[in-house]
């Protein structure tokens, strides 16, 4: 009985020594040259926004009048949390530069530096132009647990937050083009101009 107990205790301490093991060297490890990957550019990095007065004040609007403003399908995505189909939206392949914003407020909410292509249909990027732009919301529908995605300034539905999604920051927010504005930077706007007037 005593070496059961000898060997049981063993057993624990070696377990415990290994796992403080693994976890510190994680804590300090950098992956291999092949496997790193380069650090986003700083435009593309979260930041207090310009809009930071406009975030405090929260646009309401009764819904005849959120169904005068927008289409019948933004309508359906954004206030009453609706899906479009993948590989249907305006944006599940759109390549501009630019800043994409709320369809419903304008405020800025993806930029095209941090988006990439998912596989999935629709716009998907690895993170939003800044975090108190995007409200998170548990979403029980449909027997599925998900994480749900809103305008933090008209509570607009935008879609939803996974897991899945590419480094730096391993999360795809995959949204509904029918929840977006796109904008074009100056430049991207300026090449548009010069080729429409030739």
């Amino acid at each position: 009985m005593t070496n059961s107990i000898i060997l049981t205790t063993w057993a624990v301490l070696t377990f415990s020594v290994m796992t403080v093991g693994c976890n510190s060297q994680n804590q300090g490890a950098t992956p291999p040259a092949d496997e790193s990957v380069s650090p986003p550019t700083t435009s593309s990095q979260p930041h207090e926004s310009e809009e930071a007065s406009a975030m405090s004040d929260k646009i309401e609007k009764t819904e005849s009048e959120w169904q005068s403003q927008l289409t019948p399908e933004q309508f359906h995505v954004t206030r009453e949390k609706g899906t479009e189909p993948a590989f249907t939206g305006k944006y599940w392949d759109h390549k501009g530069d630019g800043v994409y914003r709320c369809v419903c407020c304008g405020l800025e909410l993806f930029s095209s530096d941090t988006k990439y292509k998912s596989g999935t249909g629709w716009p998907s990027f690895w993170q939003p132009v800044a975090k108190d732009h995007v409200e998170e919301n548990r979403d029980t529908s449909y027997g599925m647990v998900r994480t749900e995605l809103e305008c933090s300034r008209c509570g607009a539905h935008l879609g939803h937050v996974f897991d899945d999604g590419p480094q730096p920051t391993g999360q795809r927010y995959c949204i509904n083009s029918a929840s977006l504005d796109f904008e074009a930077k100056e430049s991207e706007k300026k090449d548009a101009e010069r080729t429409s007037g030739e």
